[in-house]
């Protein structure tokens, strides 16, 4: 019929082709969509990039907006940091696993706290009992943290500490240190987490109200900015947005909307952006669906670019650079035939590293029993060892850019996670959205969609709803004996009862005249740690200044 239009090569091969095709032979009965539920066609191709630029939307490594990766050379000039997450028992025990790791080629230090010092509590206080050095390291004084990097050059080895609600003590304790060592605090590298949103959000560990909280992370950004200029004085994090149940979309979402409100509340300090943005960094969770966490990693890069031009008007490439450190699924791991574990942390590690991370962190396959044991870790380590000098991906930048199915997904991720931004934004920012509710229950409502899918066998995770063995052999794991917890409470006890009284108080009474005024408590913090103020009585001064937090109740 004259002037209908002819088909293109793509709707000719899915009439001829592809759906005579599946007539004759159906396809597999999955879900043919992301884990955030974006809906996956069968094929992408040029049409699907309709008004796609590539100077706009993805552009060339090292120059905004950073789709392609935040450095010129990318990973021909400088591999990602091999960071293993490591912290359990006593100081010396953590200490000599970090001395094991660096030995085994490791390249940066990542430390996990216990759970007491994660809520403000010394070892001996009645509240950390049977939890003192179980999942991390028991840390209490400044004597702690000198066992803990005994012989570890803070000049030469950067360090992460995963830890919130008392990040300001720990980075005073390790300035600290730097000072015993000798070492400018100009020298010193490293990150703190300190990401007090993402603990209302998700992990729940606090002790103040979000005011008070953000109050004290950015006392902190602008202290580093100042003296400590390549500490990242805060990792805004995903990752335990991920764990707690989010979508990958959700987990961008809440991530920047989080980094957007500490860059607000710096600004309104009187900090100019440009100052202390090149500082921020970010933590990202890497989960199983492949293709969905590459396209996250590269939206990210291109969200935040914008973000920082547009909304804040910052002129320097730096404070435009997302640069984040990646962490392996620990939610996807199963208990259930565990070495398959190993094969899961592979490919979350390739998607890391195609999607262009700075620092990555492997899962060993044994952490749903228990904290790695030496071999485990060592097998994770080796996990990106491989990757890295055996296959060939770091050779060239951003292999998979230019994919019409990445491209495509990776402006879907950006398109839903815009949306999310622009309803927070009408609430009036993150700390108002989190006093509702939204984030929270938006998390918890995508988790038990995910635990549906898994329950009715939508989603196969295989060793567990499919594949399954009646008989396993179990695994040796690493087990904290309860002498460990024994003698910290001992240690901590004796070594508080040999301080000077008057100069502890002296120092207490300083920390809580800077909390009440509008003095950055960093300087006061150091100076009370040098004498050896501890870890839990700088939190009851947290406390009793600043209250306690209650979570609402949200159904």
């Amino acid at each position: 019929m004259t002037g209908e239009r002819p088909m293109s090569g793509r709707e000719r091969w899915e009439q001829e082709t592809y759906r005579a095709f599946v007539e004759k032979s159906a396809e597999r009965p999955a879900r043919f969509e992301s884990l955030s539920g974006i809906p996956l066609k069968p094929l992408y191709a040029p049409e699907d990039l309709e008004g796609w630029s590539y100077e706009r939307d993805a552009g060339y490594p090292g120059e905004f907006p950073f789709t392609r990766g935040v450095y010129p050379s990318m990973y021909r000039g400088r591999l990602w940091t091999m960071r293993m997450f490591a912290g359990f028992g006593r100081p010396e025990d953590t200490n000599r696993r970090f001395k094991y790791l660096l030995e085994q080629g490791q390249t940066g230090l990542s430390t996990a706290f216990d759970m007491p010092a994660l809520m403000g509590y010394d070892a001996d206080h009645p509240r950390a009992r049977g939890e003192v050095g179980k999942e991390g390291v028991s840390i209490s004084t400044l004597d702690d943290f000198e066992r803990l990097f005994d012989g570890i050059p803070l000049g030469d080895v950067t360090t992460s500490m995963t830890i919130n609600c008392t990040a300001s003590v720990a980075l005073a304790m390790y300035l600290a240190i730097a000072d015993q060592q000798g070492v400018g605090w100009d020298r010193v590298g490293g990150t703190v987490q300190n990401d007090m949103l993402k603990e209302f959000i998700a992990q729940k560990e606090w002790i103040c109200p979000p005011e008070p909280a953000m109050r004290i992370v950015v006392d902190m950004i602008e202290f580093a900015a100042k003296l400590v200029p390549r500490f990242n004085p805060v990792s805004i994090s995903g990752y335990h947005i991920r764990e707690a149940g989010s979508t990958g979309v959700q987990e961008l979402a809440f991530t920047l909307a989080d980094g957007l409100a500490y860059v607000e509340a710096a600004v309104a300090r009187g900090l100019h952006v440009d100052s202390f943005a090149p500082r921020l960094s970010f933590f990202f969770d890497v989960h199983n669906d492949f293709f969905e966490e590459i396209a996250k990693l590269r939206a990210a890069r291109r969200m935040w670019a914008r973000f920082m031009n547009e909304r804040f008007g910052a002129k320097k490439a730096e404070s435009m650079r997302l640069r984040t450190h990646t962490q392996t699924a620990g939610v996807s791991a199963t208990a259930q035939q565990p070495l398959n574990n190993v094969a899961r942390i592979a490919l979350q590690a390739m998607a890391a590293v195609l999607g262009g991370a700075q620092s990555l962190h492997t899962n060993s396959y044994d952490e749903t029993w228990a904290l790695p044991t030496e071999e485990a870790v060592t097998v994770a380590l080796r996990t990106q060892q491989i990757i890295a000098e055996e296959t060939g991906v770091p050779l060239t930048i951003d292999p998979l850019g230019g994919s019409y199915y990445l491209e495509k997904l990776t402006g879907e991720v950006e398109a839903r996670a815009m949306d999310y931004i622009r309803r927070i934004d009408a609430m009036g920012g993150m700390i108002r959205a989190i006093d509702q509710g939204f984030p929270q229950k938006e998390i918890a409502d995508a988790a038990y969609r995910y635990q549906l899918m898994d329950d009715r066998g939508e989603k196969v995770t295989v060793g567990v709803n499919a594949y399954a063995m009646r008989d396993t052999t179990p695994i040796n794991f690493l087990k904290i004996d309860e002498t460990v917890e024994l003698e910290q409470i001992e240690r901590v006890g004796r070594f508080k009862a040999a301080r000077d009284p008057a100069k502890v108080e002296r120092r207490l009474k300083q920390v809580a005249d800077a909390c009440r005024t509008a003095q950055n408590v960093m300087p006061v913090l150091i100076d009370a740690v040098k004498d050896y103020v501890s870890l839990g009585e700088i939190s009851d001064v947290y406390r009793q200044v600043f209250g306690l937090y209650r979570e609402p109740i949200i159904f």
